[in-house]
């Protein structure tokens, strides 16, 4: 996520994480307390304790990870956990001039992608959402209706 601080806050906050080199090990285990609220694991080495204190850091200083990746994340842990192959496929990039088609009840429905959203029928639409909506009478999302994005698995979409 981008922050808004300034570049004296950056600053600072760049030397606060390059003094964690120089930190004892009872301070940093003091600072994972403070920052994560709960004892830090009893083997945990100090370089992964170190690694954790920093990104707490940086996370309450710049903001946490956005939504998609916090789901990203999941699916691919529930997908080691169950030994199934981890697959991470980057959200396709629609340049001007892409052309989506979309077999909906015996009909073929062509997209084309325009520079600000996309032409329907002669017509322009902000988001394919609005085109999924407007073919099907129902609310989609536009990038799972074209399917540009995987469905949903175990409830947590991708």
């Amino acid at each position: 996520m981008k922050s808004k601080i300034s570049v004296g806050d950056r600053a600072t906050l760049a030397s606060e994480i390059v003094a964690l080199a120089e930190a004892t090990l009872a301070d940093l285990k003091s600072r994972w307390r403070v920052l994560y609220s709960a004892e830090p694991p009893p083997r945990i080495s100090r370089d992964l304790l170190t690694r954790a204190v920093a990104y707490r850091i940086q996370e309450k200083a710049l903001g946490g990870l956005r939504p998609s990746t916090r789901r990203l994340l999941a699916k691919v842990a529930a997908d080691a956990s169950a030994r199934r192959p981890i697959q991470v496929t980057p959200a396709p990039t629609l340049t001007p001039g892409t052309v989506l088609l979309r077999d909906w009840r015996g009909t073929q429905h062509q997209v084309i992608v325009r520079e600000h959203g996309v032409e329907f029928q002669g017509k322009r639409y902000k988001s394919l959402s609005q085109v999924a909506h407007r073919i099907t009478g129902s609310k989609w999302s536009g990038p799972l209706f074209f399917g540009l994005k995987a469905k949903p698995v175990n409830g947590l979409p991708v």
